[in-house]
């Protein structure tokens, strides 16, 4: 199996304060890389992994599921628990999801979440078939690349897999039901045009969750993968300055 360029995992051993970053649905650890740097060069110690069946083929998304992907991320959850004081969890899109559920099932252990853009919900009708469609066409056309900026592209496959996709769907409703389950310190940043993930799905994480300390950041430049696009820097920013507020732990230059 061979891993695409750019598609490699990153991992930086910095200080007592760690963050687990997570990628989106047929993306690649190349879409959060620029953040992940920017928090390691404020001295966090950082974690971005591909997940399972991503950054190969898009054949290889097919055989794999929602349990793999987020078994992959608890992994490196709990790997940076051990070694580090205080955890945070990060993602965009999917990301986002398995961020959020990395906060309902490990509580007080996660110290604070950051999801740009999560992906909860999708409103799309088309989605009522793939408990059917996915078992006689194994994919369609690519959802990845939804950036404002002109000449930055999103390593990621240019096909969808259906059979992947139809465990994401089922993986939705476990995650929004769990929402209230998340009291941990939230910052939220939403596109205010995403061709992706409705709007709809944000809302449902901000009206569901019991965070006490819930900031909502609205990004009026960028599209779905904002990390990538015109808002990256306020995204690295905001983030890097809810984790010092939280911690007092992090040089913020």
């Amino acid at each position: 199996m061979q891993i695409l360029p750019g598609a490699e995992p990153y991992h930086h051993n910095g200080g007592p304060v760690g963050a687990v970053l997570c990628h989106g649905f047929t993306g690649t650890p190349s879409s959060l890389r620029p953040w992940a740097e920017h928090l390691a060069a404020a001295g966090l110690t950082v974690s971005l992994p591909r997940l399972p069946g991503h950054g190969t083929r898009w054949q290889d998304a097919n055989l794999t599921t929602w349990d793999d992907w987020y078994g992959c991320v608890e992994r490196e959850f709990l790997a940076l628990r051990e070694r580090c004081e205080q955890v945070f969890v990060m993602g965009l899109s999917m990301g986002g999801a398995l961020a959020l559920r990395l906060a309902e099932r490990n509580g007080a252990a996660v110290t604070g979440v950051v999801v740009v853009n999560p992906s909860v919900l999708s409103l799309d009708p088309r989605l009522r078939l793939l408990p059917v469609l996915h078992r006689f066409i194994p994919s369609l056309a690519a959802i990845g690349g939804d950036i404002r900026k002109p000449g930055v592209t999103e390593l990621a496959y240019d096909r969808n897999p259906l059979r992947a996709l139809e465990s994401l769907r089922r993986a939705w409703p476990v995650v929004a039901r769990d929402l209230p389950r998340v009291t941990q310190p939230l910052l939220l940043l939403r596109s205010y045009s995403d061709h992706v993930v409705e709007p709809q799905s944000s809302a449902m994480v901000r009206a569901r969750v019991s965070s006490r300390d819930l900031t909502e950041i609205v990004l009026h430049d960028s599209y779905h993968v904002a990390t990538l696009d015109y808002d990256a820097p306020r995204i690295f920013a905001a983030s890097l300055d809810f984790v010092g507020r939280l911690t007092a732990m992090v040089d913020r230059r």
